[in-house]
Protein backbone atom coordinates (compact mmCIF):
# COMPACT_ATOMS: atom_id res chain seq x y z
CA UNK A 1 0.00 0.00 0.00
CA UNK A 2 1.43 3.66 -1.18
CA UNK A 3 1.46 5.98 1.77
CA UNK A 4 0.56 8.83 -0.04
CA UNK A 5 -2.54 7.76 -0.93
CA UNK A 6 -3.66 7.10 2.77
CA UNK A 7 -2.24 10.40 3.60
CA UNK A 8 -4.65 12.52 0.70
CA UNK A 9 -7.32 10.45 1.75
CA UNK A 10 -7.41 11.15 5.30
CA UNK A 11 -6.57 15.07 4.68
CA UNK A 12 -9.25 15.04 1.92
CA UNK A 13 -12.24 13.51 5.12
CA UNK A 14 -10.55 15.66 7.31
CA UNK A 15 -11.25 18.88 4.78
CA UNK A 16 -14.93 17.58 3.77
CA UNK A 17 -15.22 17.38 7.82
CA UNK A 18 -14.17 21.09 8.96
CA UNK A 19 -16.58 22.35 5.97
CA UNK A 20 -19.95 20.58 6.22
CA UNK A 21 -19.53 19.07 9.72
CA UNK A 22 -17.76 22.21 11.55
CA UNK A 23 -21.16 24.11 10.05
CA UNK A 24 -23.62 21.81 11.99
CA UNK A 25 -22.02 22.62 15.16
CA UNK A 26 -21.81 26.38 14.54
CA UNK A 27 -25.73 26.73 13.59
CA UNK A 28 -26.02 23.73 17.18
CA UNK A 29 -24.59 26.48 19.16
CA UNK A 30 -26.04 30.28 16.91
CA UNK A 31 -22.50 31.63 16.40
CA UNK A 32 -23.30 35.29 16.86
CA UNK A 33 -20.24 37.90 15.71
CA UNK A 34 -21.95 40.91 17.44
CA UNK A 35 -22.51 39.09 21.15
CA UNK A 36 -19.91 39.78 23.58
CA UNK A 37 -16.95 37.31 24.65
CA UNK A 38 -16.25 36.69 28.26
CA UNK A 39 -12.66 37.61 27.18
CA UNK A 40 -14.08 40.82 26.52
CA UNK A 41 -16.76 41.46 29.20
CA UNK A 42 -14.25 40.28 32.01
CA UNK A 43 -11.32 41.07 30.45
CA UNK A 44 -8.18 41.63 33.67
CA UNK A 45 -5.12 41.31 31.95
CA UNK A 46 -3.65 38.42 33.37
CA UNK A 47 -6.62 35.37 32.28
CA UNK A 48 -9.27 36.81 30.59
CA UNK A 49 -7.55 38.69 27.77
CA UNK A 50 -8.78 39.00 24.16
CA UNK A 51 -6.47 37.40 21.67
CA UNK A 52 -5.44 40.31 19.08
CA UNK A 53 -5.57 37.91 16.43
CA UNK A 54 -7.59 34.30 16.20
CA UNK A 55 -4.23 32.83 14.78
CA UNK A 56 -2.53 33.51 18.24
CA UNK A 57 -5.21 31.64 19.76
CA UNK A 58 -5.31 28.83 17.07
CA UNK A 59 -1.33 28.82 18.03
CA UNK A 60 -2.55 28.40 21.90
CA UNK A 61 -5.13 26.66 21.68
CA UNK A 62 -3.54 23.85 18.98
CA UNK A 63 -0.48 23.85 21.19
CA UNK A 64 -1.74 23.01 23.43
CA UNK A 65 -4.44 20.29 23.00
CA UNK A 66 -1.50 18.42 20.95
CA UNK A 67 0.82 17.65 23.22
CA UNK A 68 2.52 13.75 22.76
CA UNK A 69 -1.16 12.62 22.98
CA UNK A 70 -1.93 12.41 18.89
CA UNK A 71 1.90 10.87 18.76
CA UNK A 72 2.34 8.13 21.49
CA UNK A 73 -1.21 6.89 20.79
CA UNK A 74 -1.15 5.63 17.44
CA UNK A 75 2.80 4.71 17.81
CA UNK A 76 1.81 2.28 20.20
CA UNK A 77 -1.69 1.25 18.52
CA UNK A 78 0.11 0.32 15.21
CA UNK A 79 2.41 -2.34 16.62
CA UNK A 80 -1.11 -4.08 18.71
CA UNK A 81 -3.51 -3.76 15.99
CA UNK A 82 -1.76 -2.58 12.67
CA UNK A 83 -2.20 0.46 10.84
CA UNK A 84 -5.70 -0.02 9.19
CA UNK A 85 -7.82 0.57 12.40
CA UNK A 86 -5.50 3.45 14.08
CA UNK A 87 -6.06 5.28 10.55
CA UNK A 88 -10.01 4.77 10.26
CA UNK A 89 -10.55 5.79 14.28
CA UNK A 90 -8.31 9.02 13.91
CA UNK A 91 -9.86 10.07 10.94
CA UNK A 92 -13.98 9.25 11.95
CA UNK A 93 -12.94 10.14 15.53
CA UNK A 94 -12.14 13.54 14.76
CA UNK A 95 -14.75 14.48 12.98
CA UNK A 96 -17.88 13.22 14.54
CA UNK A 97 -16.58 12.81 18.04
CA UNK A 98 -13.69 15.02 18.86
CA UNK A 99 -14.23 18.16 16.75
CA UNK A 100 -18.23 18.34 18.11
CA UNK A 101 -16.58 17.57 21.90
CA UNK A 102 -13.97 20.69 21.42
CA UNK A 103 -16.34 22.73 20.23
CA UNK A 104 -18.98 22.70 22.44
CA UNK A 105 -16.95 22.76 25.13
CA UNK A 106 -15.27 25.68 24.02
CA UNK A 107 -19.06 27.45 23.42
CA UNK A 108 -20.55 25.87 26.94
CA UNK A 109 -17.55 28.17 28.44
CA UNK A 110 -18.63 31.02 26.27
CA UNK A 111 -22.11 30.82 27.36
CA UNK A 112 -21.38 30.35 30.97
CA UNK A 113 -18.47 33.69 31.66
CA UNK A 114 -15.56 31.36 30.78
CA UNK A 115 -16.29 28.82 33.59
CA UNK A 116 -14.61 25.14 33.44
CA UNK A 117 -16.45 22.49 32.24
CA UNK A 118 -16.48 21.46 36.12
CA UNK A 119 -17.63 24.87 37.58
CA UNK A 120 -20.51 24.63 34.54
CA UNK A 121 -21.93 21.28 35.90
CA UNK A 122 -23.35 22.88 38.82
CA UNK A 123 -26.12 24.77 37.10
CA UNK A 124 -26.63 22.29 34.34
CA UNK A 125 -26.77 19.33 36.72
CA UNK A 126 -26.69 20.12 40.58
CA UNK A 127 -24.16 21.28 43.31
CA UNK A 128 -23.30 17.23 44.01
CA UNK A 129 -22.46 16.56 40.34
CA UNK A 130 -19.69 19.99 40.38
CA UNK A 131 -18.10 19.11 43.66
CA UNK A 132 -17.62 15.70 42.10
CA UNK A 133 -16.74 16.37 38.73
CA UNK A 134 -14.20 19.35 39.56
CA UNK A 135 -12.28 16.65 42.15
CA UNK A 136 -12.33 13.94 39.33
CA UNK A 137 -10.93 16.62 36.72
CA UNK A 138 -8.64 18.03 39.26
CA UNK A 139 -7.38 14.67 40.16
CA UNK A 140 -7.03 13.86 36.91
CA UNK A 141 -5.30 17.21 35.76
CA UNK A 142 -2.49 16.07 38.75
CA UNK A 143 -2.18 13.29 36.77
CA UNK A 144 -1.59 15.38 33.52
CA UNK A 145 0.87 17.36 35.14
CA UNK A 146 2.96 14.71 36.37
CA UNK A 147 2.71 12.24 33.32
CA UNK A 148 4.19 15.28 31.19
CA UNK A 149 6.40 16.55 33.59
CA UNK A 150 8.33 13.19 33.79
CA UNK A 151 7.99 12.67 30.03
CA UNK A 152 9.86 16.21 29.23
CA UNK A 153 12.24 15.93 31.58
CA UNK A 154 13.41 11.95 29.99
CA UNK A 155 13.30 13.80 26.68
CA UNK A 156 15.40 16.41 27.67
CA UNK A 157 18.05 13.92 29.15
CA UNK A 158 17.83 11.78 26.39
CA UNK A 159 18.14 14.54 23.63
CA UNK A 160 20.66 17.09 24.73
CA UNK A 161 20.51 18.63 21.70
CA UNK A 162 16.39 19.83 22.01
CA UNK A 163 17.20 21.96 25.28
CA UNK A 164 18.30 25.26 24.24
CA UNK A 165 15.66 25.55 21.59
CA UNK A 166 13.06 24.39 24.39
CA UNK A 167 14.13 27.12 27.29
CA UNK A 168 15.33 29.17 24.72
CA UNK A 169 11.96 29.17 23.20
CA UNK A 170 10.61 31.18 26.54
CA UNK A 171 12.47 33.92 25.82
CA UNK A 172 11.37 34.19 22.45
CA UNK A 173 8.10 34.02 23.21
CA UNK A 174 8.51 36.89 25.77
CA UNK A 175 10.10 38.86 23.28
CA UNK A 176 6.87 37.95 20.70
CA UNK A 177 4.71 39.42 23.15
CA UNK A 178 6.08 42.53 23.85
CA UNK A 179 6.35 43.24 20.27
CA UNK A 180 3.04 42.95 19.40
CA UNK A 181 0.82 43.74 22.88
CA UNK A 182 3.47 46.58 23.88
CA UNK A 183 5.34 47.77 21.23
CA UNK A 184 2.15 47.33 18.61
CA UNK A 185 4.37 45.92 15.76
CA UNK A 186 2.67 45.01 12.86
CA UNK A 187 1.83 41.10 14.07
CA UNK A 188 3.34 39.30 10.70
CA UNK A 189 6.90 40.81 10.94
CA UNK A 190 6.78 40.21 15.16
CA UNK A 191 5.80 36.64 13.66
CA UNK A 192 8.57 36.52 11.64
CA UNK A 193 10.65 37.50 13.87
CA UNK A 194 9.59 35.21 16.60
CA UNK A 195 10.05 31.91 14.38
CA UNK A 196 13.46 32.78 12.70
CA UNK A 197 14.69 33.55 16.36
CA UNK A 198 13.08 29.73 17.04
CA UNK A 199 14.82 28.03 14.39
CA UNK A 200 17.97 29.81 15.11
CA UNK A 201 17.75 27.98 18.53
CA UNK A 202 16.91 24.55 17.12
CA UNK A 203 20.29 25.25 14.86
CA UNK A 204 22.08 26.18 17.98
CA UNK A 205 20.67 23.47 20.09
CA UNK A 206 22.42 20.96 17.30
CA UNK A 207 25.63 22.42 17.71
CA UNK A 208 25.82 22.78 21.54
CA UNK A 209 23.55 20.17 23.28
CA UNK A 210 23.22 20.47 27.33
CA UNK A 211 23.16 18.08 29.51
CA UNK A 212 22.99 18.94 33.68
CA UNK A 213 23.66 16.17 37.07
CA UNK A 214 20.96 14.35 38.10
CA UNK A 215 19.58 13.46 34.63
CA UNK A 216 15.49 13.07 34.24
CA UNK A 217 15.19 14.20 37.81
CA UNK A 218 16.60 17.33 37.70
CA UNK A 219 14.97 18.43 34.85
CA UNK A 220 11.64 17.85 35.97
CA UNK A 221 12.22 19.93 38.82
CA UNK A 222 13.19 22.64 36.47
CA UNK A 223 10.23 22.03 33.92
CA UNK A 224 8.13 22.03 37.10
CA UNK A 225 9.58 25.27 38.34
CA UNK A 226 8.57 26.73 34.88
CA UNK A 227 4.99 25.65 35.27
CA UNK A 228 4.23 27.16 38.11
CA UNK A 229 5.76 30.75 36.93
CA UNK A 230 3.83 30.26 33.25
CA UNK A 231 0.82 29.85 35.10
CA UNK A 232 0.61 32.44 37.66
CA UNK A 233 1.82 35.65 34.85
CA UNK A 234 -0.71 37.21 32.89
CA UNK A 235 -1.59 34.79 29.84
CA UNK A 236 -0.25 36.78 26.86
CA UNK A 237 2.84 37.79 28.43
CA UNK A 238 4.58 34.08 27.74
CA UNK A 239 1.46 30.89 28.01
CA UNK A 240 -0.02 32.03 24.91
CA UNK A 241 2.67 33.35 23.07
CA UNK A 242 5.02 30.23 23.68
CA UNK A 243 2.20 28.33 22.21
CA UNK A 244 1.18 30.54 19.04
CA UNK A 245 5.68 30.02 18.40
CA UNK A 246 5.07 26.50 19.25
CA UNK A 247 2.36 26.03 17.06
CA UNK A 248 5.20 27.31 13.85
CA UNK A 249 7.05 24.02 15.18
CA UNK A 250 4.19 21.64 14.08
CA UNK A 251 3.42 23.27 10.82
CA UNK A 252 6.95 23.15 9.94
CA UNK A 253 7.07 19.67 10.75
CA UNK A 254 3.73 18.42 9.39
CA UNK A 255 4.40 20.78 6.13
CA UNK A 256 7.65 18.52 5.90
CA UNK A 257 6.30 15.02 6.90
CA UNK A 258 3.53 15.53 4.08
CA UNK A 259 6.26 17.14 1.98
CA UNK A 260 8.34 14.26 2.32
CA UNK A 261 5.22 11.36 1.68
CA UNK A 262 5.07 13.19 -1.95
CA UNK A 263 8.66 13.13 -2.84
CA UNK A 264 9.08 9.50 -1.79
CA UNK A 265 5.63 7.97 -1.71
CA UNK A 266 7.09 5.14 0.57
CA UNK A 267 5.10 1.53 0.61
CA UNK A 268 3.84 0.89 3.97
CA UNK A 269 5.93 -1.85 5.24
CA UNK A 270 3.96 -2.63 8.40
CA UNK A 271 0.54 -4.95 8.77
CA UNK A 272 -2.55 -3.13 8.27
CA UNK A 273 -4.62 -5.56 10.76
CA UNK A 274 -3.33 -7.52 13.20
CA UNK A 275 -5.06 -9.33 15.28
CA UNK A 276 -8.24 -8.24 17.32
CA UNK A 277 -6.78 -8.74 20.64
CA UNK A 278 -3.41 -7.64 20.71
CA UNK A 279 -0.89 -7.19 24.02
CA UNK A 280 -3.15 -4.45 24.27
CA UNK A 281 -6.63 -6.15 24.85
CA UNK A 282 -9.08 -6.16 22.45
CA UNK A 283 -9.43 -3.65 19.29
CA UNK A 284 -12.68 -2.15 20.80
CA UNK A 285 -12.73 -0.83 23.60
CA UNK A 286 -8.91 -0.67 24.24
CA UNK A 287 -8.02 1.21 20.79
CA UNK A 288 -10.18 4.40 21.82
CA UNK A 289 -8.32 4.59 24.68
CA UNK A 290 -4.86 3.93 23.67
CA UNK A 291 -5.23 6.45 20.41
CA UNK A 292 -6.91 9.40 22.52
CA UNK A 293 -5.74 13.08 21.94
CA UNK A 294 -5.57 12.28 17.77
CA UNK A 295 -9.26 11.34 17.86
CA UNK A 296 -11.18 12.76 21.32
CA UNK A 297 -9.44 13.92 24.12
CA UNK A 298 -11.31 14.93 27.87
CA UNK A 299 -8.38 17.34 28.16
CA UNK A 300 -9.06 19.51 25.06
CA UNK A 301 -12.28 20.10 26.74
CA UNK A 302 -10.49 21.50 30.02
CA UNK A 303 -8.19 23.46 27.51
CA UNK A 304 -11.44 24.70 25.33
CA UNK A 305 -13.31 26.01 28.74
CA UNK A 306 -10.04 26.72 30.72
CA UNK A 307 -7.82 28.89 29.21
CA UNK A 308 -8.98 29.50 25.43
CA UNK A 309 -13.01 30.73 25.85
CA UNK A 310 -11.15 33.64 28.12
CA UNK A 311 -9.27 34.46 25.15
CA UNK A 312 -11.69 34.08 22.06
CA UNK A 313 -12.54 37.59 21.33
CA UNK A 314 -15.25 37.09 18.57
CA UNK A 315 -17.73 33.85 18.25
CA UNK A 316 -17.54 33.73 14.32
CA UNK A 317 -13.80 32.46 15.39
CA UNK A 318 -15.02 29.92 17.07
CA UNK A 319 -15.10 26.97 14.45
CA UNK A 320 -11.72 27.79 13.16
CA UNK A 321 -9.95 27.26 16.90
CA UNK A 322 -12.42 24.98 18.51
CA UNK A 323 -13.28 22.48 15.34
CA UNK A 324 -10.10 23.27 13.60
CA UNK A 325 -7.32 22.78 15.81
CA UNK A 326 -9.05 19.09 16.96
CA UNK A 327 -8.98 18.44 12.68
CA UNK A 328 -5.16 19.80 12.30
CA UNK A 329 -4.58 17.17 15.49
CA UNK A 330 -5.97 14.28 13.73
CA UNK A 331 -3.83 15.37 10.57
CA UNK A 332 -0.76 14.92 12.98
CA UNK A 333 -2.05 12.05 14.36
CA UNK A 334 -2.69 10.37 10.89
CA UNK A 335 1.41 11.59 9.89
CA UNK A 336 2.46 10.16 12.91
CA UNK A 337 0.74 6.42 11.67
CA UNK A 338 2.73 7.12 8.35
CA UNK A 339 5.79 8.09 10.23
CA UNK A 340 6.14 4.80 11.65
CA UNK A 341 4.14 2.48 9.23
CA UNK A 342 5.93 3.61 5.98
CA UNK A 343 9.03 5.00 7.88
CA UNK A 344 9.81 1.91 9.89
CA UNK A 345 9.98 -2.05 9.11
CA UNK A 346 7.83 -5.04 10.83
CA UNK A 347 11.03 -7.73 10.26
CA UNK A 348 15.15 -7.93 9.86
CA UNK A 349 14.26 -9.74 6.51
CA UNK A 350 13.97 -6.50 5.09
CA UNK A 351 17.72 -5.78 5.96
CA UNK A 352 16.93 -2.46 7.65
CA UNK A 353 18.60 -3.82 11.17
CA UNK A 354 18.34 -0.29 13.00
CA UNK A 355 14.68 0.82 11.41
CA UNK A 356 12.49 -2.69 13.04
CA UNK A 357 9.61 -1.09 14.52
CA UNK A 358 8.57 -3.96 17.05
CA UNK A 359 12.13 -3.75 18.42
CA UNK A 360 12.80 0.13 18.02
CA UNK A 361 9.06 0.23 20.45
CA UNK A 362 10.59 -2.67 22.84
CA UNK A 363 14.09 -1.75 23.31
CA UNK A 364 14.29 2.61 22.81
CA UNK A 365 10.25 3.65 23.35
CA UNK A 366 7.52 5.01 21.32
CA UNK A 367 9.47 8.50 21.38
CA UNK A 368 12.55 7.28 19.15
CA UNK A 369 9.97 4.92 16.86
CA UNK A 370 8.48 8.02 15.93
CA UNK A 371 11.45 10.15 15.90
CA UNK A 372 13.44 7.48 13.73
CA UNK A 373 9.92 6.65 11.63
CA UNK A 374 9.48 10.51 10.84
CA UNK A 375 13.00 11.26 9.55
CA UNK A 376 13.20 8.17 7.15
CA UNK A 377 10.28 10.59 5.62
CA UNK A 378 11.47 13.61 5.47
CA UNK A 379 15.68 12.40 4.96
CA UNK A 380 15.48 13.44 1.45
CA UNK A 381 14.66 17.33 2.23
CA UNK A 382 16.99 17.23 5.30
CA UNK A 383 19.23 14.39 5.99
CA UNK A 384 20.59 13.31 9.56
CA UNK A 385 18.55 15.93 11.03
CA UNK A 386 15.08 14.78 10.18
CA UNK A 387 15.22 12.41 13.57
CA UNK A 388 16.17 15.29 15.43
CA UNK A 389 13.34 17.41 14.18
CA UNK A 390 10.65 15.12 14.72
CA UNK A 391 12.05 14.51 18.52
CA UNK A 392 11.93 18.91 18.54
CA UNK A 393 8.41 18.61 17.49
CA UNK A 394 7.72 16.20 20.20
CA UNK A 395 9.05 17.65 23.26
CA UNK A 396 8.09 21.41 21.92
CA UNK A 397 4.00 20.29 22.62
CA UNK A 398 5.39 18.16 25.81
CA UNK A 399 6.44 21.28 27.47
CA UNK A 400 3.05 23.57 26.11
CA UNK A 401 0.95 21.06 27.45
CA UNK A 402 2.21 21.04 31.05
CA UNK A 403 2.35 24.60 31.60
CA UNK A 404 -1.18 24.81 30.57
CA UNK A 405 -2.11 21.94 32.14
CA UNK A 406 -1.17 23.48 35.37
CA UNK A 407 -2.88 26.91 34.40
CA UNK A 408 -5.93 25.18 34.36
CA UNK A 409 -5.56 23.41 37.49
CA UNK A 410 -5.37 26.41 39.03
CA UNK A 411 -8.49 27.29 37.31
CA UNK A 412 -10.32 24.54 39.19
CA UNK A 413 -8.30 24.68 42.39
CA UNK A 414 -10.14 28.35 42.79
CA UNK A 415 -13.45 27.32 42.10
CA UNK A 416 -13.73 24.05 43.32
CA UNK A 417 -11.73 24.24 46.46
CA UNK A 418 -11.39 28.18 47.00
CA UNK A 419 -15.21 29.46 46.01
CA UNK A 420 -16.77 26.18 46.62
CA UNK A 421 -15.16 25.01 49.43
CA UNK A 422 -14.46 28.36 50.85
CA UNK A 423 -10.71 26.58 51.50
CA UNK A 424 -8.63 30.64 51.98
CA UNK A 425 -5.53 28.69 50.71
CA UNK A 426 -6.91 28.11 47.52
CA UNK A 427 -8.33 31.46 46.71
CA UNK A 428 -4.30 32.78 46.40
CA UNK A 429 -3.31 31.87 42.86
CA UNK A 430 0.53 31.68 43.98
CA UNK A 431 -0.60 29.41 47.22
CA UNK A 432 -2.82 26.81 44.88
CA UNK A 433 -0.50 26.93 42.15
CA UNK A 434 2.21 25.51 44.05
CA UNK A 435 0.16 22.72 45.86
CA UNK A 436 -0.43 21.49 42.25
CA UNK A 437 3.56 21.87 41.56
CA UNK A 438 4.30 20.31 44.57
CA UNK A 439 1.96 16.84 43.95
CA UNK A 440 2.61 16.68 40.63
CA UNK A 441 6.76 16.53 41.66
CA UNK A 442 5.92 14.49 44.23
CA UNK A 443 4.46 12.09 41.75
CA UNK A 444 7.07 12.70 38.45
CA UNK A 445 10.11 11.96 41.03
CA UNK A 446 8.75 8.89 42.18
CA UNK A 447 7.23 5.91 40.20
CA UNK A 448 5.13 7.63 38.08
CA UNK A 449 4.80 5.26 35.42
CA UNK A 450 2.62 3.11 37.72
CA UNK A 451 -0.19 5.59 36.91
CA UNK A 452 0.15 5.65 33.16
CA UNK A 453 -2.18 2.58 32.86
CA UNK A 454 -5.05 4.64 33.73
CA UNK A 455 -4.05 7.83 32.48
CA UNK A 456 -5.69 7.12 28.89
CA UNK A 457 -8.96 5.86 30.52
CA UNK A 458 -9.58 8.44 32.95
CA UNK A 459 -8.48 11.07 30.47
CA UNK A 460 -11.37 9.26 27.67
CA UNK A 461 -13.75 8.78 30.59
CA UNK A 462 -13.64 13.22 31.17
CA UNK A 463 -14.65 13.34 27.25
CA UNK A 464 -17.74 11.04 27.72
CA UNK A 465 -18.91 13.19 30.56
CA UNK A 466 -18.27 16.67 29.38
CA UNK A 467 -20.48 15.41 26.01
CA UNK A 468 -23.30 13.43 28.67
CA UNK A 469 -23.04 17.24 30.52
CA UNK A 470 -23.21 19.29 27.17
CA UNK A 471 -25.78 17.06 25.97
CA UNK A 472 -28.00 18.03 29.15
CA UNK A 473 -27.26 21.63 28.46
CA UNK A 474 -29.07 21.58 24.82
CA UNK A 475 -31.75 19.34 26.10
CA UNK A 476 -32.82 22.09 28.84
CA UNK A 477 -32.08 24.99 26.00
CA UNK A 478 -34.36 23.08 23.93
CA UNK A 479 -31.66 22.63 21.50
CA UNK A 480 -30.89 19.10 19.51
CA UNK A 481 -28.67 16.82 21.78
CA UNK A 482 -27.93 13.92 19.20
CA UNK A 483 -24.96 16.11 17.76
CA UNK A 484 -23.80 15.35 21.25
CA UNK A 485 -25.26 12.64 22.60
CA UNK A 486 -24.55 9.96 20.65
CA UNK A 487 -20.77 10.36 20.74
CA UNK A 488 -21.16 10.88 24.77
CA UNK A 489 -23.01 7.38 24.98
CA UNK A 490 -20.27 5.58 22.45
CA UNK A 491 -17.40 7.12 24.72
CA UNK A 492 -19.23 6.31 27.74
CA UNK A 493 -19.30 2.56 26.66
CA UNK A 494 -15.90 2.47 25.63
CA UNK A 495 -14.59 3.77 28.72
CA UNK A 496 -16.44 1.56 30.99
CA UNK A 497 -15.55 -1.52 29.20
CA UNK A 498 -11.64 -0.26 29.21
CA UNK A 499 -11.84 0.36 32.73
CA UNK A 500 -13.18 -3.21 33.76
CA UNK A 501 -10.91 -5.20 31.70
CA UNK A 502 -7.96 -2.87 32.95
CA UNK A 503 -9.36 -3.34 36.82
CA UNK A 504 -9.70 -7.19 35.93
CA UNK A 505 -5.95 -7.02 34.99
CA UNK A 506 -4.68 -4.61 37.89
CA UNK A 507 -6.13 -7.45 40.59
CA UNK A 508 -5.29 -10.72 38.67
CA UNK A 509 -1.77 -9.47 38.49
CA UNK A 510 -0.95 -7.99 41.77
CA UNK A 511 -1.65 -4.60 40.88
CA UNK A 512 -4.17 -3.47 43.88
CA UNK A 513 -3.58 0.00 44.24
CA UNK A 514 -4.20 0.53 39.72
CA UNK A 515 -7.33 -1.75 40.41
CA UNK A 516 -8.62 0.03 43.32
CA UNK A 517 -8.24 3.46 41.12
CA UNK A 518 -10.28 2.16 38.48
CA UNK A 519 -12.84 0.84 40.27
CA UNK A 520 -13.26 4.89 42.16
CA UNK A 521 -13.08 6.13 38.33
CA UNK A 522 -16.21 3.69 38.01
CA UNK A 523 -17.92 4.78 40.86
CA UNK A 524 -17.57 8.23 39.88
CA UNK A 525 -18.94 8.10 36.34
CA UNK A 526 -21.97 5.96 37.57
CA UNK A 527 -22.83 8.79 40.07
CA UNK A 528 -22.02 11.39 37.49
CA UNK A 529 -24.53 9.16 35.25
CA UNK A 530 -27.20 8.68 37.65
CA UNK A 531 -27.50 12.62 38.82
CA UNK A 532 -27.89 13.16 34.60
CA UNK A 533 -30.48 10.56 34.56
CA UNK A 534 -32.51 12.22 37.11
CA UNK A 535 -32.07 15.54 35.13
CA UNK A 536 -33.45 13.85 32.20
CA UNK A 537 -36.18 12.72 33.78
CA UNK A 538 -37.07 15.88 35.34
CA UNK A 539 -37.26 17.75 32.47
CA UNK A 540 -39.77 15.40 30.91
CA UNK A 541 -42.14 15.56 33.57
CA UNK A 542 -41.95 19.32 32.96
CA UNK A 543 -42.44 18.31 29.42
CA UNK A 544 -45.37 16.54 29.54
Amino acid sequence: MNSLWIGAISLLLFFLGYKFYGRIAERLWQIDPERKTPAIEREDGIDYVPAKNWLILFGHHFASIAGAGPIIGPVIACAIWGWLPAVIWIVLGSIFLGGIHDFSSLFISIRHGGKSIGDIAESVVNYRTKIIFSLFLWLSLILVVTVFAAVGAQTLAAQPKIVVPTFGLIFDAILLSLMIYKWNLNQVVSTVIGVLILFGLIILGYYFPLSIPGGARNWIKILLLYAFIASIIPVNILLQPRDYLSAFILFFGLFFGYLGLILTHPVIHTPAYIAWKGTGGALWPMLGVIIACGAISGFHSLIASGTTAKQLSNEKDARKIGYGAMIAEGVLAVLAVLAVSAGLYWSKASGHLNLIYPEIIKNEGWIVAFGKGYGELIKPIFGVLGALIGMIMLNAFVVTTLDSATRITRYISEELFGEGLRIKLFRNRYLSTLVIVALAGWLALGNWQAIWPVFGAANQLVAALVLLIISLYLLIKNKPTRYTLIPGLFMLATTILALVYEANTFFRSGKLLLGVVAIILLILTFFIVGESISVICKKRKVMV
